[in-house]
């Protein structure tokens, strides 16, 4: 059965398949730029096509990631919103840097970029692979374990709250946070008969009180880390970053860091499990494990859209997006394009070029892209070196979520090798 043009935003469908190539597929070669306008939901272009989310970003002066949000929210979200002040998805008036527009956009994202430098990342090496190391160690020889639970979302979790000052007691907590926080969506983590609204804005709390901490023992003890850089950095010479955006800062390093990471880690192991010539290619040649991370970057692509609001009108593909309209960009979609990538349904380790979105593009191109990659290649090499064999153990399922997707669970057999 075809999909419809419903699962494109459809949260329950995403859970039970996970993201809709098919209907990305049908959209690219016969509706590319297509007018979204389902009900319950606020209309929007969806674009699947590369060059068109490519020539979208290089335009942030007319495509605002400020004026509407990066969310495609559907009718009951926007009330939610509108009733908590926007406690319920943004925790009221935090600020990000996804959320800016240049000039402003640039003078923040500063504030932290030299640290996420690829030379910044080679100072990190210790610590993603004892990370990667650690997680492993603690699997035992052999047994059965959900590699997502077990591996894949505590090697980030590790890694982010090492450079942002997290205490390792704290680390389960703010697991537990972040998955009710954010994940709201999804059946197993929305506690029915709750107020959610009242349960986010106890959750943002608790969230901001923690960070908070954090950000005031830096001031008074200054360290060698992100999180001291980022409580006492200045936008401008004598202009510190005020509190809001401070936060906001932590926020976004950390969850953005750490739910797509895992993700894209979680699908890397299903990718190897479905194409275990490609796994024993990178164990006979170590050397292809760069372009695999890249390659496990496209496959997976855990950011599954970005939106963006038309600030005057614009002429693409022969259709005129008008002002005030939105357009929600389809990194996943675009990641699979025909006309980009030699057999994009074919997962191939030594994919060169590789000329993928997974980390957007131009002004809002990913500030912590070569961190996940360090964090994504450390673990793949301890994975190389380790695994023995590794097989399914019962049905992989998915998170029921249309923003950053990818699998929910995924239970597996195992044997590590001795080391």
């Amino acid at each position: 059965m075809a999909p419809a043009i419903t699962d494109l935003m459809n949260v329950a469908a995403y859970g039970e398949k996970g993201v809709p190539h098919e209907l990305w597929t049908t959209l690219r070669n016969e509706s590319p730029l297509h007018w979204y306008a389902q009900p319950g939901h606020t209309p929007f272009w969806a674009v699947t096509k590369h060059a068109d989310i490519m020539e979208i970003s290089a335009q942030p002066d007319i495509f605002s990631s400020e004026a509407g949000g990066i969310i495609a929210l559907n009718d009951q979200q926007i009330k939610s919103y509108l009733e908590t002040g926007g406690a319920g998805t943004q925790l009221g008036d935090m600020r990000t840097i996804i959320t800016m527009d240049p000039p402003e956009h640039r003078k923040y994202r500063k504030v932290a970029s030299g640290y996420f430098t690829p030379k910044g990342v080679t100072d990190l090496d210790t610590i993603v692979r004892e990370s990667a190391k650690a997680v492993f160690d603690k699997l035992g020889a052999e047994g059965t374990c959900d590699f997502i639970e077990d591996v894949a979302q505590r090697h980030p979790l590790r890694v982010l709250a090492t450079i942002l000052g997290i205490d390792p007691e704290q680390e389960e907590r703010l697991l537990v946070i972040t998955k009710q926080l954010f994940g709201a969506e999804d059946p197993d983590v929305r506690r029915e008969g709750e107020d959610q609204d009242a349960a986010r804005r106890d959750l943002g709390m608790e969230f901001y009180t923690l960070f908070d901490e954090i950000i005031k023992d830096r001031r008074d003890c200054p360290r060698d880390d992100l999180a001291t850089m980022l409580a006492n950095a200045e936008v401008s010479p004598g202009c510190p970053m005020e509190g809001m955006e401070t936060f906001g800062y932590y926020l976004i390093v950390f969850t953005a860091g750490h739910d797509t990471t895992r993700n894209a880690l979680s699908g890397a192991l299903a990718a190897f499990l479905d194409h275990p010539d490609q796994f024993e290619r990178v164990r006979q040649d170590p050397s292809l494990i760069k372009t695999a991370v890249d390659e496990i970057v496209r496959w997976t692509s855990p950011v599954n859209y970005m939106k963006r609001q038309a600030t005057s009108d614009y002429e693409l593909r022969g259709q005129t997006i008008k002002a005030g309209e939105e357009l929600v960009l389809f990194y996943c979609s675009a990641n699979r394009d025909e006309d980009v990538f030699d057999n994009p349904f074919t997962f191939d380790v030594g994919r060169t070029p590789n000329r993928h979105l997974g980390f957007g593009w131009a002004e809002h191109y990913c500030l912590g892209a070569h961190l996940a990659k360090a964090s994504m290649t450390a673990l793949v090499e301890e994975m190389v070196k380790r695994v023995d064999w590794v097989k399914p153990a019962g049905e992989r399922t998915y998170t029921a979520s249309n923003f950053v997707v990818g699998l929910k669970t995924l239970p597996v057999e195992y044997k590590l090798l001795d080391r």
